[in-house]
């Protein structure tokens, strides 16, 4: 069982920065991939980044990259998504999951192949 609690979010200029953390309990954080997911009102919620294990391997929505970066800190049981160059379009409510993944898979963009969800924290970008 791995719980998730997000943190990190709040109200920002368009062009500016933040960065999410979502700190995980147990001690088994190293075992499962971590990802970024965010739901604008009236949209579904969708795939923002993905990050292995190790964190050697790290994958983006074509949406940000470039802007957003995914990190992982295995030693503190965190994951971090620093994003930059904010526009009105990332406003949404941004949710850390955390995925076992069987096979040869280091990182996935499916909903539903991750596990464990954090509660959300409220990302709001204003032009």
């Amino acid at each position: 069982q791995v719980q998730l609690v997000e943190s990190g979010g709040g109200l920002v200029q368009a062009g500016g920065s933040l960065r999410l953390s979502c700190a995980a309990s147990g001690r088994t954080f190293s075992r499962y991939a971590m990802g970024w997911f965010r739901q604008a009102p009236g949209l579904e919620r969708e795939f923002v980044a993905a990050i292995s294990r190790s964190g050697g391997n790290t994958y983006y929505a074509d949406s940000v990259k470039g802007r957003f970066t995914i990190s992982r800190d295995n030693a503190k049981n965190t994951v971090y998504l620093q994003m930059n160059s904010l526009n009105p379009e990332d406003t949404a409510v941004y949710y850390c999951a955390a995925g076992y993944l069987s096979g040869s898979a280091l990182v996935t963009t499916t909903r539903s192949r991750y596990d464990y969800w954090g509660q959300g924290t409220q990302v709001t970008v204003s032009s």
